[in-house]
């Protein structure tokens, strides 16, 4: 069956009937064939992929719409640690997910670190557990074993079985179930046996209990068919756990029956289950047989479609809760009462999550979701990006929408228009936003929070192009590049060199090959990866940094100091930000980093770009004339803090402070030309005279392997200046799983070294974790951190040597 589009269009406007949702599954857990049992179960138009299916089919951002009356558009989210920005672009969108683990090897670092992010943004979750044939046809567990496997994910994932929360099964077999369906199946049966009838009330009641019953320390003894909540029972009798004996117990029994060929055992268990086969399965025998049963009997479509419309939490539910996260002007102003009630008729506030590229070159649709309002095809709306300041004109344009889509996958439907809680494409805007941003028609709107990103592009490539004529089409390319994917940054170096930044080696090497066969479509030439660093200070400034500006007539005296530990993260996770409100900050810096109240109130900014890990405080007491150079200073210190002294690399963790500062009572002589140049100078010296450090940036690493190859992985890691900090075993399974920090300058052709050291036996996932000192002294050539220097400086066409201190420093 196939819903037309006025089917559609009419269960968009039931909003307690939408489902935004995404899969959140490791590589390789089995989403994708997760995702065609659901589709087979509800009548849908298309299955498809938006944008194209090249990477692995995994990056598909598949939207499919069910019948019977409920709207599911399903997001998919690729499976691999580099492109975890488009989770997090997924998430945005989202109100739930699906998470698919696969129930041999658990939970693993990405799925751990989607989860995360996942509650932050307060998404529910439901949890599948994938490939139970395996652990049944290859690894031959007990059922007790199995059960153990479950408990510890389910805890892992903090879900609960018990009110159906929980899938088991099998994707590639197309069976799973909940402990719902073992529970009515219970219920009714234990009713007839009692021959009574009950009311649709008492039945429900019946089945809760029931599911109660089938999981955790409950136990059953199958002869007298009595619950216990004791393993054991007065005469001593052991009993099985009830999840054991009733639900696995049954499904054990199928495939034993089937796989061993025991043609009559089979045939009985068909009949007294009841499972209708089909004419053409029933002469199969072995594996296409266990199939054909087991679908009939559990079909995965039912269980999943269950878990999502009872469980997962429509637009109206979840805006309600997610309103505070999502939106950052005043709680209660006319956007922010629309995206809590869900409400078509409140202003507009949409907010585009992606850039899908289209079949037309160079051109993207706007994909996103309406979360107050509705869009609709030449409705004018305010089109604010990220850096859009309330009554500022920057990064704002006034625009007619030219048509509003529906993306089912490749297949594009135009529609009228759609209202709050569906996700829709917008055709046009892609001029005027680069990523991400917000579509409105409020005047007085603030912008939807811009996402949070939980790994940060440290691995960097030049790109040239081949053929000197060709820069137009690398600099267009570049541009389309930045587009399409939410992660990836394009910048070009001082020295006219072109630079393409991403997460990692992986992600990098499928942006070039992007950027060479679809966006710029020239040959080009690409530098080996590089790894960006920090620049950071050890101890306060030894000295009072003293600049005097070129007139000579302003003085500035500031000093360095490091962060408290811990200040950095919390600026990059978004804990203190340069948006909060001053009284609050302070009061978190006294609180959690032991500031001092008044200084706290004292920041004059974050840098770079206005939000990084540096901070810039007034600790001045009573000087003439500061406020009118605030501006300046900043401007100086933003450009000092992207482009450090040692190696024009960012700065971190850093906090200047303003001591004292000397002007011209002429307002003519204190100018930015004056004060700017002076500031940068300033900051210089305060970073040299601090102990300055190089920072590099560090993967969290996990290593599935046998025990066999654990002896080589510690090898390669410690000869790439890797420490492992946990190692453990995969319960019920021969395979071991170890945790190690690995610096980022390290991994280049780390997998294929691994995969020759342990005979191609260990499966490495690197995810960028935090940020650490290299040690030794950057200012000396011959330590690890001053070769770095060195070879960065070189790299940037830089002087040779960092310059001397005498170039930033000024004599009273």
């Amino acid at each position: 069956m196939s819903l037309n589009m006025h089917q559609i269009r009419a269960i968009m406007d039931k909003k307690a009937n939408i489902r935004n949702m995404s899969v959140i599954a490791h590589v390789d857990h089995g989403k994708s064939t997760l995702t065609d049992s659901l589709v087979s179960k509800a009548g849908i138009i298309a299955s498809a992929r938006a944008g194209e299916t090249r990477f692995t089919d995994t990056r598909k951002d598949e939207q499919e719409r069910y019948g019977s009356g409920f709207l599911i558009n399903l997001i998919d989210s690729p499976g691999h640690v580099d492109f975890s920005s488009e989770v997090t672009a997924a998430l945005r969108v989202t109100d739930g997910a699906l998470v698919v683990v696969d129930c041999v090897s658990g939970v693993c670092v990405q799925t751990e670190t989607v989860l995360r992010q996942a509650i932050g943004e307060r998404i529910k979750p439901v949890l599948m557990m994938n490939k139970m044939d395996r652990a049944l046809l290859e690894l031959q567990l007990e059922p007790e074993d199995l059960y153990q496997t479950f408990q510890r994910i389910v805890e892992s994932v903090n879900v609960d079985p018990v009110i159906g929360t929980v899938g088991f099964g099998s994707g590639l077999h197309g069976w799973a179930f909940t402990l719902k369906q073992f529970a009515e199946m219970y219920a009714a049966k234990f009713a007839a046996k009692g021959n009574t009838q009950m009311t649709p009330a008492e039945h429900c009641k019946k089945v809760e209990d029931m599911m109660k019953k089938l999981w955790g320390d409950r136990y059953y003894d199958t002869d007298t068919g009595k619950f216990s909540k004791s393993a054991i029972g007065p005469d001593g009798k052991k009993y099985s756990r009830t999840f054991c004996a009733l639900v696995l117990d049954p499904i054990f029994k199928v495939f034993d029956a089937i796989m061993n060929f025991k043609k009559e055992e089979t045939a009985k268990l068909i009949t007294k289950m009841d499972i209708k086969l089909d004419a053409e399965d029933k002469d199969k025998e072995g594996k296409p047989l266990l199939k054909a049963v087991m679908r009939r009997w559990l079909p995965a479509g039912e269980a999943l479609l269950q878990m999502i419309t009872i469980h997962l939490p429509s637009p109206v539910t979840a805006q309600k809760y997610r309103c505070e996260l999502l939106y950052e002007g005043p709680p209660d102003d006319d956007a922010a009462m629309g995206i809590k009630n869900c409400d078509p008729k409140a202003p507009l506030m949409m907010y585009i999550s992606k850039m899908v590229p289209t079949s037309d070159k160079g051109r993207f649709y706007a994909f996103g979701r309406v979360f107050s309002g509705s869009v609709s095809t030449g409705l004018k709306v305010r089109i604010m990006g990220p850096n859009f300041v309330p009554g500022k004109k920057d990064d704002l344009y006034l625009k007619p929408i030219q048509r509003t889509i529906l993306m089912m996958g490749r297949y594009v439907e135009p529609i009228e228009d759609v209202p709050c809680g569906n996700i829709v494409g917008l055709v046009g805007v892609d001029q005027f936003l680069v990523k991400t941003g917000t579509i409105t028609t409020y005047e007085q709107s603030h912008n939807m929070r811009v996402m949070k990103f939980s790994v940060s592009p440290v691995v960097r490539v030049a790109v040239e192009a081949k053929n000197p004529a060709d820069l137009p089409k690398l600099v267009e390319g570049l541009k389309r590049l930045s587009k399409s994917d939410p992660m990836v940054q394009c910048i070009i170096e001082e020295s006219g060199e072109h630079i393409v930044a991403g997460a990692g080696e992986l992600h990098l090497e499928i942006c070039l090959k992007d950027l060479e066969e679809d966006h710029a479509c020239i040959p080009l030439k690409k530098s080996d990866p590089v790894v960006s660093y920090r620049e950071t200070v050890s101890e306060e400034s030894s000295v009072m940094c003293l600049s005097k500006s070129p007139n000579k007539h302003n003085r500035l005296f500031m000093k360095a100091r490091p962060f408290q530990e811990g200040l950095a993260e919390d600026i990059e996770k978004g804990e203190v930000t340069a948006r909060q409100e001053m009284k609050a900050r302070a009061r978190y810096l006294a609180e959690k980093h032991e500031w001092d109240v008044s200084e706290a109130r004292k920041i004059w900014c974050f840098g770079p770009d206005g939000t990084g890990p540096n901070l810039l405080v007034d600790v001045t007491k009573g000087v003439q004339y500061l406020n009118e150079i605030k501006d300046s200073v900043v401007a100086g210190f933003q450009w000092a803090v992207k482009e450090g002294v040692l190696c024009e690399e960012n700065m971190r963790a850093i906090r200047f402070d303003i001591h004292d500062v000397t002007l011209h009572t002429d307002a003519i002589h204190r100018g930015g030309g004056q004060i700017i140049p002076t500031a940068r100078r300033a900051l210089y010296a305060c970073e040299l005279t601090a102990e300055p450090r190089l920072m590099e940036p560090v993967y969290l690493v996990e290593i599935q392997c046998p025990e066999t190859a654990m002896g080589g992985i510690y090898g390669v890691l410690t000869r790439r200046r890797g420490h492992v900090f946990e190692e453990g075993r995969v319960m019920g399974t021969p395979m071991y799983v170890i945790k190690a920090y690995l610096p980022v300058m390290e991994s280049f052709g780390f997998t294929a070294d691994l995969r020759s050291n342990t005979g191609g036996q260990a499966f490495p996932q690197c995810v960028f974790d935090h940020w650490q000192v290299l040690p030794g002294n950057p200012l000396e050539a011959s330590t690890k951190p001053g070769t770095v220097v060195i070879e960065t400086r070189k790299r940037k066409g830089l002087k040779e040597g960092v310059p001397a201190l005498d170039n930033y420093l000024d004599k009273l």
